[in-house]
């Protein structure tokens, strides 16, 4: 009998460890996923405080990165669904002090939840790169729903977010972008204005150009996006653009084109997840070839009217692209919009870009030629004369190969990305 109540007893002690272990991971995981509790962070003389939405991801670690090196306070908020928390922990590590650097788990479709970020914090400036940001996922689905488009744009926003959060199916596929890009922007704009944030650097693209008649593209091209990803951005343009009009706000678009490259110290990488290999960029393409990961890479199309046949693109530094946003950051005016392109105003063939990742590898990768991807075109490239007359920018980082090699030694040695 002692030795049967002895067992009990053991037993017992054992599920209330357990169960105490249990409740404090839980405990633990909320306060590391919610954000909070969390000190309110208050204006400080001659410390300017950054919000960085999307600040987990690929660009947006670089860019958290890049206004820590230079003594900005900044704050992460994402949701992690296109981020890496290992990209936070990282630059957590990097710099441990109290109050650099804080990270929120949150998403901006949330309208009380971004109010509530903006009430508990005294930002000083807004880098948004939160949004979903794929031009072959954006196109995928909702190509057949392109007549929906127009009506869609000219929605106000009450019948906008009606529209998207009805039960069909199709509606639903052609308005994640919108959501997400367009509506997200909005509530973040709003927040900003409800709580005083005078400056906004809005991270937009050259996709909302779509395809140009005439190359360089400059920053008076007319804007027809062909693919939702391009038109959602379009929209947030225009809808911040509107606002300014009407507000003190200093507000800079950087319009860019395709990012490439990595932290030149190997300390950040790009590490997409997994079921978005298939529609993320083509440098990762070419190093999952490259390591294994998938059989080779995969050209669509090679009858564009191009020289070899495969899409121009202007691929942009990860490196020169945040020094672009920190130099807009420190030239946005009061009452003022600046537009700029972001680009090294050099086109390079994705055959061309597939050359130069053979040689930054060392690995002759196979090469499966397709059929063209919906939503893509020709050529584009950008003309950057304006941002390097205006805010003394330009690309330093122009060598594909070089860049190549560079983001090639962070894969290398992350296989599973940031191992989360």
């Amino acid at each position: 009998m002692d030795f049967i109540e002895t067992r009990r007893r053991n037993s017992l002690t054992r599920k209330i460890i357990l169960v105490a272990a249990l409740t404090l991971l839980l405990i633990f995981l909320i306060n590391l996923f919610s954000g909070t509790p969390r000190k309110s962070i208050k204006h400080e003389a001659g410390v300017t405080h950054v919000l960085v939405t999307g600040g987990a991801g690929y660009i947006g670690s670089h860019a958290v990165l890049r206004l820590l090196k230079d003594s900005y306070r900044v704050t992460i908020v994402d949701n992690l669904s296109r981020g890496n928390m290992g990209a936070v922990k990282l630059l957590q590590q990097l710099y441990p002090d109290p109050g650099r650097l804080q990270f929120i788990y949150a998403d901006l479709g949330d309208a009380s939840s971004v109010d509530k970020i903006f009430s508990e914090n005294a930002f000083d400036a807004v880098m948004h790169f939160a949004a979903v940001a794929y031009v072959g996922e954006s196109t995928a689905e909702p190509l057949r729903l392109f007549s929906h488009t127009n009506y869609i744009y000219h929605f106000t926003t009450y019948y906008f977010t009606s529209l998207c959060n009805t039960k069909s199916r199709l509606i639903y596929l052609l308005c994640r972008y919108y959501h997400n890009i367009t509506s997200n922007t909005l509530l973040v704009v709003k927040a900003m204005a409800a709580h005083g944030v005078k400056t906004l650097i809005y991270s937009s693209t050259c996709a909302t150009y779509g395809e140009p008649d005439k190359m360089p593209i400059t920053e008076i091209t007319p804007q027809v996006p062909i693919n939702p990803y391009g038109k959602a951005k379009k929209m947030a343009e225009d809808m911040i653009r509107d606002f300014a009009k009407t507000s003190d706000m200093g507000v800079m678009i950087l319009r860019y084109f395709n990012v490439i490259g990595s932290d030149p110290e190997g300390r950040l990488g790009e590490a997409p997840r997994p079921e978005l290999r298939e529609q993320g960029r083509i440098s990762g393409a070419c190093f999952d070839a490259a390591r294994g990961i998938i059989p080779g890479l995969k050209i669509r199309g090679t009858d564009y009217n191009t020289a070899d046949g495969t899409c121009v693109r202007d691929y942009i530094d990860v490196t020169d692209l945040i020094d672009a946003h920190v130099k807009a950051l420190a030239h946005a005016t009061p009452r003022k919009v600046g537009i700029y392109n972001v680009g090294t105003g050099k086109g390079s063939s994705v055959k061309e870009f597939v050359e130069a990742c053979k040689k930054a590898t060392g690995v002759n990768i196979k090469i499966d030629y397709l059929s063209r991807r919906p939503g893509d075109y020709a050529e584009v490239y950008s003309d950057p004369s304006k941002i390097w007359n205006e805010l003394n920018w330009k690309a330093k980082y122009t060598n594909l190969e070089e860049s190549l090699a560079v983001a090639w030694r962070w894969q290398k040695g992350h296989r599973n990305g940031y191992d989360n």
